[in-house]
């Protein structure tokens, strides 16, 4: 069985930062940049100090791998440390942030699945991050 979807490579330099929640959030793979039908994929660059608001996803299971640096993740208000090589499954719907507690920038690629119905019922703030507009 053969697919007719072109293959999309896409380097992260070319992905817009996007700071509204607080650290430099990269969406790599969408259905925006690549046609993706089942979810998202992206690259949190967070600097130390730094911290993504909590939020959480009333359609998607988000996936998370820590590629480098010193994190922690609140879910629900429990506090979990994560560190490179670790992998984080979050449910639906499950409050989440994370702080970079470490000395260096902490990578942590991302995804979510399956897609919400429309783009902007995806992610749901429940605090401000003081992230500059």
């Amino acid at each position: 069985m053969t697919t007719t979807q072109p293959v999309r490579i896409v380097p992260l330099h070319t992905t817009e930062p996007n700071r509204r929640r607080g650290g430099d959030l990269r969406a790599m793979l969408t259905p925006t940049t690549v046609g993706a039908t089942s979810g998202f994929m992206g690259v949190a660059l967070i600097q130390p100090g730094e911290r993504i608001g909590e939020h959480y996803h009333p359609y998607s299971e988000e996936f998370v791998f820590v590629v480098n640096g010193e994190l922690e993740v609140d879910l629900d208000g429990v506090t979990h440390e994560l560190r490179p090589d670790h992998g984080l499954m979050i449910p639906r719907d499950m409050r989440h942030r994370f702080r970079n507690v470490g000395s260096s920038e902490a990578r942590m690629v991302f995804h979510l699945g399956p897609l919400a119905p429309r783009p902007e019922l995806g992610h749901v703030d429940t605090e401000e991050t003081g992230a500059p507009a």
